[in-house]
């Protein structure tokens, strides 16, 4: 059995610390990426207890990190070949997530890859200054930093909502 190696690196063409936090976030995406690999359209589509199907999960999360990107980090200017990627609005108008069908998991896939190269790229130019200014927003003032840590926490929670309904998914 190979022995594993469970640290966190700094990755390279980064400065070191914003490295750091960057490998946490890409290996958040690593760990969906190896679980829904090869994922049918009905599990994609399936919503299981009248809650969200993992499509809907997976737009969910490349909107969400485009939004905080996009209007938080680079203050609302969109790159217009990302902004095309999200044609639904993110909720309904009861608060629930939209329902994404009928896309396959290669559009899914293009959608967080897309978005995710934006996000590296701006983030490889970065110095620690930068890192750490605020944005002063209508609500509140927020840091790239602090939003990269939220990235973490928001893709890490629906990571396990989405490994749960593979469990049911794989079960049934």
């Amino acid at each position: 059995m190979k022995r594993k190696n469970l640290m966190v690196v700094t990755l390279t063409d980064f400065e070191p610390e914003i490295g750091r936090w960057i490998w946490c976030l890409e290996d958040v995406r690593r760990t969906i990426l190896e679980r829904i690999s090869g994922l049918s359209q009905s599990d994609l589509d399936t919503k299981l207890n009248g809650g969200h199907s993992i499509g809907s999960l997976l737009y969910h999360i490349a909107l969400i990190e485009a939004d905080w990107f996009y209007e938080e980090v680079l203050d609302g200017e969109w790159n217009p070949k990302i902004r095309c990627l999200f044609p639904q609005e993110d909720r309904n108008i009861d608060n629930t997530l939209t329902n994404i069908e009928g896309q396959d998991l290669d559009e899914h896939l293009h959608r967080l890859k897309s978005v995710r190269d934006e996000l590296l790229t701006h983030f490889r130019s970065m110095d620690l200054q930068d890192w750490r200014k605020p944005r002063s927003l209508t609500h509140y003032d927020v840091t790239p930093e602090w939003v990269i840590y939220h990235l973490i926490e928001h893709e890490s929670h629906h990571r396990g909502q989405i490994f749960q309904m593979l469990s049911i998914l794989k079960n049934k």
